[in-house]
Parts: C-alpha cells; sequence; structure tokens
C-alpha cells in the first residue's frame, strides 16, 4: 500500500471511530452516572463540569486501536504484508513499537482502575499515590526491558548521530516515563487542552517520523491525530465529555512510545514542551510552598489554573497553549532536518 494512503486512512479511520463512537458512550456513560468529581480547592466555576461523564478517552483509544487494524487489513488487500515485511516497518522498529503501544494501553489499564474508583465512590480520589506509583513503575520495568532486550539502548542526538546510553538507560527510562505519563495527566485539566496540544504533538512526531523514514511512527501519530480530532468535537469547551485518567495515562505513554521509537527520547521537551510546564510549575508550586512554609508562586498549578485565576478564558488557555505547544515543535522538526551528521 501507498505509505501516504495508508496515513490518510489511518487518520480519517479513527477520527470517524472517535467521533460517531460518541454518540453512544457518552449517553451510555450519563446511563452508568460515570460523572466527574471536581475538586473543592479547585476554581469555582469549575464546579459546573460536575457530573460531566469520565473515561471519554475510551473514544480515542478506539479510534487508534480500529484505524491501525483497518490499515493493516486494507494493506493486507491490497497484497502487501506491512506486519511482517520490513519494507515499511523495519525490524528494529517493530518491537518498540509493538511494546510501546502495549505500554500505553497497561496505564490506561490503571488510569481506568483509577477512575473506576472514583466515579464507583463519587470522590476525585482514585488510587492512592503509592498503589498507582508501584503499578506504573511494574509498567515501565516491562516496557524499558523490552527495549533492553533488543538493543535499543541508545538515543540519537542532533549533529552527532547515535549515542549508545549504557546504565543511563534504565534512568533516563524511568526519569522519562514517570515524569511524561504524569506532566501529560496533569495537562488534562480544562476542556480540549490535553486533547489540543496532544493533537500538536501527533502532527510534529508525523512530520518528524517522515524525515527519519520510519513509517511506523507516522501511521500511528496519524492514528493518534485522528482520533484526537474525533474526540476533541466532544471536549470542546463546553465539555460533553472528559477523557479522565484512562484517556490521559493513554496519551502519556504513546508519547513516550513515539519518543522512543524515533530513538530522540528528549524530543518530549520540545514537542511536549507544555507538558514540560504543566509539571514543572506543580513541582515548582509544591517545593517553594514547603521552603517558604505557605507561600506560592503561582495563583493555582499546574499552570494552566493560574491563568484561569489570572482572568484567562479556558478557550484562551488551549488557543495559547497549542501555539507554544506548535512553536516548541517546529523548532524540534528545524532541529532533526538541519541536523543530520555530515
Amino acid at each position: 500500500m501507498n505509505t501516504w494512503l495508508a496515513l490518510a486512512i489511518g487518520a480519517v479511520a479513527s477520527f470517524l471511530v472517535a467521533f460517531l463512537l460518541g454518540y453512544v458512550v457518552i449517553p451510555w456513560l450519563h446511563k452508568l452516572k460515570f460523572g466527574q468529581t471536581i475538586l473543592d480547592i479547585g476554581p469555582s466555576w469549575h464546579k459546573n463540569k460536575q457530573g460531566t461523564p469520565t473515561m471519554g478517552g475510551i473514544l480515542f483509544m478506539a479510534g487508534f486501536l480500529v484505524s491501525m487494524v483497518v490499515v493493516l487489513v486494507a494493506d493486507k488487500l491490497m497484497g502487501g504484508d506491512i506486519v511482517a515485511g520490513d519494507s515499511l516497518v523495519p525490524g528494529s522498529v517493530k518491537t518498540k513499537l509493538y511494546s510501546g503501544i502495549i505500554m500505553a494501553f497497561a496505564f490506561a489499564l490503571i488510569g481506568f482502575v483509577d477512575d473506576y474508583i472514583k466515579v464507583a465512590k463519587k470522590r476525585n480520589l482514585g488510587l492512592t499515590i503509592l498503589q498507582k506509583t508501584v503499578a506504573q513503575i511494574l509498567v515501565m520495568g516491562g516496557y524499558l526491558a523490552s527495549l533492553y532486550s533488543a538493543g535499543a539502548t541508545y538515543m540519537w542526538i542532533p549533529f552527532y548521530g547515535n549515542l549508545d546510553l549504557g546504565w543511563f538507560f534504565w534512568i533516563l527510562g524511568i526519569a522519562v516515563l514517570y515524569c511524561t505519563v504524569n506532566a501529560v495527566n496533569f495537562t488534562d485539566g480544562i476542556d480540549g487542552l490535553c486533547a489540543s496540544v496532544t493533537a500538536t504533538f501527533a502532527v510534529a512526531a508525523l512530520v518528524i517520523s517522515v524525515l527519519r523514514g520510519v513509517f511506523g511512527v507516522s501511521l500511528l501519530s496519524a492514528a493518534l491525530f485522528g482520533g484526537l480530532a474525533g474526540y476533541l468535537i466532544w471536549n470542546w469547551h463546553p465539555a460533553k465529555v472528559m477523557m479522565g485518567d484512562t484517556g490521559s495515562m493513554f496519551l502519556g505513554g504513546l508519547v513516550v512510545a513515539v519518543s522512543y521509537c524515533l530513538d530522540m527520547p528528549w524530543l518530549i521537551l520540545l514537542i511536549g514542551c507544555v507538558y514540560v510546564m504543566e509539571f514543572a510549575s506543580d513541582v515548582i508550586q509544591i517545593g517553594y510552598f514547603k521552603l517558604t512554609h505557605g507561600k506560592r508562586i503561582f495563583k493555582m498549578a499546574p499552570i494552566h489554573h493560574h491563568f484561569e485565576k489570572c482572568g484567562w478564558k479556558e478557550k484562551k488557555i488551549v488557543y495559547v497553549f497549542s501555539l507554544i505547544n506548535i512553536i516548541g515543535s517546529v523548532a524540534a522538526i528545524l532541529l532533526v532536518y538541519f541536523g543530520q551528521p555530515k
């Protein structure tokens, strides 16, 4: 199958599944009374969101999964063999790609348990921090072990090439996974924000994967973008559904999977710069609060809530933060394009 046709089919199929599934899933979540519980310490106007169905990440997760299957089936019917062949997805990429997808769905399962406890007990706390951390460490360990067994312990550096990380592979991997998955989760705080930012991430990853000649990541990114676009129709302010930890942890896992498939975990700093802002603002706020015994740098953390407290509307925050991520993405694309070693 022509690669551009495969990407188009993947994006469109994912969009249609995520969008159309909303007509079924959202009423079903309402019927089950799987509504979001809003924290009292949050912005007062967020109380209007009380009861909005959560676990909406099911929409783009289903879109992503179905679109990948559709492309593989269509390719097979047209005489191709993306799965077994090495022409479009080299064997060296397959392990990273497949283990990355499994890892993302494993994180989604943790998020689902967390969401289910919240809605079942009508509270904002699901799994405890210890329970969630232990579960995440198990998933991280399995994923990193799969990369290690495949010999993928190196990282591509612009203007240099591949750098073998040695034992530092484990330390970097745990840090990247833990920080990224939770940073994406922090970004899911207002209508449309996490999905919009991650959509810009997906487009940047698609462009970079084309530059690097990694078709599998291009297909994954196209499917991710299509699913998020379909989901955003339902999640745009005022949101009719929220992705919940089910969706945000899945996205966090995929963000890491894409970066490692491209051999560039450092990419997250640029094409995921909003995630970095969100995570850093929370860490800074907590650290400063403890050091100064009660003082705060931001009116509220993560930082999107700070701007809400400053009077910014939710849509403005989404537009500005998405633009910031686009700027970071353009910088990353230029760095990869001009950074090929001579």
